[in-house]
């Protein structure tokens, strides 16, 4: 670490930050009224600082939960409806029926389901309403909605229930995506009273669900602040995180609002230390929009995002109790090292990394952004199992994560202080590096051990060695350019050209199957996507086995022309 990032992260203070999370934890963040009050908040903050803030107002489409209810046997049961469930005030009733579900929770079940469709699924659950063992998910109810149920009931794995949202639409339904918008109705509930429901359903009952439901447009407040650097302010590294929660949502995401409001205050004072620009925003409608205002702002600014944006870093739930270690941080390949390395020099822990999942407010992985952080600090697995908890998807791994338990002892200032010192000091280097930190070598080895892997699932049903061929020649092809880098044979100049350019067509080859400037269901996206049914063909029927290698054949073109794509950029810009 250097001189100027140490002198950097002494100005770090926890006063105003917590008296922002001290205020958060007085007032629910859902309604946008009440979203646009904690907007103000931030910005009415900032402004004392002397930081310049542009705020946007986007209309956005909302689903907004209210009560509800699982009336059985005589018995009501307290429930929570997940936003965009349909509307039912006056109850829905049919037949009651178990379909095992994820009982031994880890963070993934946080964000996907393990069931999948099937003949003999659709036969269990039509006509039915369905209970199961999980969050209230989007492929849950779409799953559930496909196979013919009328209602899903999610067992939630503890005392107390999780709010979250069941559309598989990302953001704001464009007009092709309203027919996936989700036709049930849903709701959760606790472990105690699904195990009551599960009895009532194997002994041939039924159940009605009762959801109250707002569903609309509604103007929301998102302030900007862009940071200007000082060689090349057009090309900027963008820090974002959501501002509305569940509740008052102090861990999720109360503690990330005010990290970033420190970051922007030191930053701001230090602005003639930037290399490059940065810019920091704050999102309303994720948790009732499915990130609805990130992806507002990923279409409205897409072609300045595609020519300049060199990093995106998203902040949510640092800073909570007892997260002690950085484990299951989301972090695309290419950024590891560099964020294992500044995480080290702030406070000497270890990085353990995985992919990010198909979730949080990555709404930049169609433009191409190259990505690092979303969950940052987590209390270690011993400990959670100690405390008798399931993994959840946010709040460092407490289980108050979207419940009504999100509030001020979820924090702590310690924990606090030191994870806004990792974000700063990460977005700082970004911004400043005199080549990117993306090492693209990195990538390239990933999708060797996607390739391996699905060539091993594949067997002999297909041949993968094409696509195999056309990974070896890219990580040749970085390598060499590289060594370029590192002997000044391409310059510094043409070399983040490069390393920019690059995520413009590995990201989207990597974690999309829609087109670039679409966005993806909010479903998991597997490794080179386009290659995924290799993973699936050898347990094919044989008469169906024909239509997976046609669908496997256009999937490699599509791999093996991105690569080579990214090879002739290389060759292009770099003469490599």
């Amino acid at each position: 670490m250097n001189q100027t990032e140490k002198d950097l992260l002494e100005q770090v203070t926890i006063d105003a930050p917590w008296a922002l999370v001290e205020s958060f934890a007085t007032f629910k963040r859902e309604h946008p009224d009440d979203v646009n009050r904690g907007m103000d908040e931030v910005v009415d903050t900032l402004r004392g600082h002397g930081v310049e803030v542009q705020v946007h107002e986007p209309e956005l489409y909302l689903s907004l939960p209210g009560q509800a209810r699982v009336e059985a046997d005589g018995t009501t049961f307290r429930a929570k409806p997940p936003a965009y469930a349909v509307n039912t005030p006056n109850g829905l009733s049919g037949p009651l029926v178990y379909i095992p579900g994820t009982t031994n929770m880890d963070e993934e079940d946080a964000f996907e389901s393990q069931l999948e469709a099937s003949a003999e699924m659709e036969a269990k659950v039509r006509g039915k309403i369905v209970l199961t063992e999980g969050f209230a998910s989007p492929a849950i109810i779409s799953l559930m909605g496909t196979c013919g149920a009328i209602g899903v009931i999610a067992i939630n794995p503890g005392v107390d229930i999780h709010w979250g949202i069941c559309t598989t639409i990302w953001g704001t339904p464009g007009t092709d995506d309203l027919p996936n918008k989700p036709t049930i109705p849903a709701a959760a509930v606790n472990f105690e009273s699904g195990q009551a429901l599960r009895a009532i359903a194997e002994a041939g009952g039924e159940a009605t669900i009762f959801t109250e439901m707002e569903e609309g447009w509604f103007t929301s407040k998102l302030p900007e602040i862009t940071i200007p650097g000082t060689e090349e302010p057009e090309k900027y590294v963008l820090l974002h995180g959501h501002l509305d929660s569940w509740d008052v949502g102090v861990g999720d995401n109360a503690t990330g609002d005010a990290s970033m409001l420190e970051i922007a205050r030191v930053l701001w004072a230090n602005k003639d230390k930037l290399r490059r620009t940065v810019k920091i925003v704050w999102w309303p409608g994720h948790s009732t929009g499915r990130y609805a205002g990130s992806t507002w702002y990923s279409d409205t600014f897409a072609l300045d995002l595609d020519a300049n944006c060199v990093a995106q870093v998203n902040c949510d739930s640092p800073g909570c109790r007892w997260a002690t270690e950085f484990l299951n941080v989301s972090v695309m390949s290419e950024n590891h090292d560099y964020l294992a390395q500044v995480i080290k020099d702030v406070c000497g822990k270890e990085l353990h990394s995985e992919r990010p999942h198909r979730a949080g407010d990555y709404s930049f992985n169609n433009i191409g952004l190259s990505g690092y952080l979303m969950l940052s600090s987590a209390m270690t697995d011993a400990h959670r199992e100690e405390l008798g908890y399931y993994a959840v998807g946010g709040c460092g791994m407490n289980i108050a994560w979207h419940t009504e338990n999100d509030t001020l002892e979820i924090a702590d200032k310690d924990i606090l202080l030191r994870d806004i010192k990792v974000y700063l000091l990460a977005v700082f280097r970004n911004a400043n590096a005199a080549v990117l930190p993306q090492d693209w070598r990195a990538t390239a080895r990933e999708f060797q051990d996607t390739l391996a892997t699905y060539q091993t699932e594949a067997g002999d049903a297909f041949d993968l060695s094409d696509a195999k061929a056309a990974s070896d020649s890219l990580l040749s092809k970085l390598n060499a350019f590289y060594d370029g880098v590192a002997d000044g044979s391409v310059s510094e100049a043409r070399a983040n050209i490069v390393i920019q350019d690059l995520a413009r067509i590995l990201v989207p080859l990597n974690f999309n199957r829609s087109d670039r400037f679409r966005h993806d269901p909010a479903l998991t996206i597997p490794p080179l996507p386009a290659l995924d049914q290799a993973s699936k063909i050898a347990a094919t029927p044989a008469d169906l086995q024909g239509f997976g290698r046609t669908q496997l054949v256009r999937g490699q073109n599509h791999v093996i022309a991105g690569m080579r794509s990214a090879e002739t950029l290389i060759e292009r810009v770099a003469g490599v």
